[in-house]
């Protein structure tokens, strides 16, 4: 990117903004304002409130390095190292999946859940977060549902101390409790029955895997990602491990690619102590979670 002797705010977004955008980055406009926010530790409202501040050498120098790092394809919350999740702000790095708008669905059915079991003089005690990544579903879930105590696994150890992390500063610390392990094997000697296990779990396809953008298959953890061959492999260890960690009339909440969602439905019906599953669509209208439920009272 050119850089004359001198800039304001407003030069120096309008030069960037079409310097992203020739590079065929996506919302170039916002990406600039973001990076500069970032850059100068302001919000983006004063960016427009200061649009004729000068800048000096080092603001401009290390600007231009972020712009750099996005040209590369460097997903802009990895540079920012944060990522907004049910309108709370997530600590994001690359040892952990940077969290998606349509993983929100997961808490908003899961609130339904509770909310109906409260009109029921019911309530949801336990949860599970199987695969917590950075955090961003236990600690929602700890702040929405405060009365419930949550356990958080992650086979990795990178996103388990990320995820802690958030928890401190949203101060839910005290109700996670985050364990280190693969899928259901770290829960098996702690003798816990769950009313609600939600998860996100890896379910692209080696296949679709070499399709995903650079800003996916370049930088984020492919251990996230990638559910073998078709996808399912975690979806389906998830539906036949849940049986043995619900609680009667406990339910599975689960995230998966649209085209899985009627295999998983057969894989819950071979499953002799599940509830006949649903499937609930995203705000694009596709169907993006699975929900069932394990025989028996809650």
């Amino acid at each position: 990117m050119p850089m004359p002797e001198s800039w304001t705010i407003k030069d120096l977004l309008r030069v960037s903004t079409d310097y992203l955008e020739e590079k065929q980055i996506d919302s170039p406009r916002l990406t600039a304002e973001v990076l500069l926010a970032f850059q100068l530790e302001m919000s983006r409202i004063s960016l427009y409130l200061n649009l004729d501040q000068p800048l000096n050498e080092s603001e401009v120098s290390g600007y231009r390095e972020l712009i750099r790092r996005r040209i590369q394809r460097e997903p802009l919350q990895y540079i920012t190292g944060v990522q907004e999740f049910w309108s709370l702000d997530f600590e994001v790095d690359p040892r952990v999946l940077i969290p998606r708008p349509e993983t929100e669905l997961l808490v908003e059915q899961a609130m339904a859940i509770h909310e109906t079991l409260s009109t029921q003089n019911a309530t949801i005690d336990r949860i599970l977060d199987l695969g917590t990544g950075s955090g961003a579903l236990a600690i929602t879930l700890a702040k929405e549902i405060p009365d419930a105590r949550i356990w958080a696994t992650d086979i990795s150890g990178g996103a388990i101390n990320l995820a802690a992390r958030n928890a401190e500063k949203h101060e839910v610390s005290d109700r996670i409790e985050f364990i280190q392990g693969d899928l259901w094997q770290p829960l098996m000697d702690q003798g816990i029955a769950f009313d609600l296990v939600v998860s996100n779990p890896p379910y692209v396809s080696d296949e679709e895997y070499q399709d995903l953008s650079p800003e996916v298959h370049d930088y984020e953890p492919r251990i996230s990602l990638c559910g073998h061959e078709n996808g399912l492999y975690y979806v389906q260890e998830i539906i036949k491990g849940c049986k043995d960690v619900l609680s009667p009339g406990g339910w599975l909440l689960m995230e998966m690619s649209p085209g899985q969602t009627e295999k998983a439905l057969e894989l819950i019906r071979s499953v002799e102590t599940l509830e006949k599953g649903t499937r609930i669509r995203d705000y694009s209208h596709r169907y993006r979670v699975v929900a069932t439920q394990k025989r028996g009272l809650h």
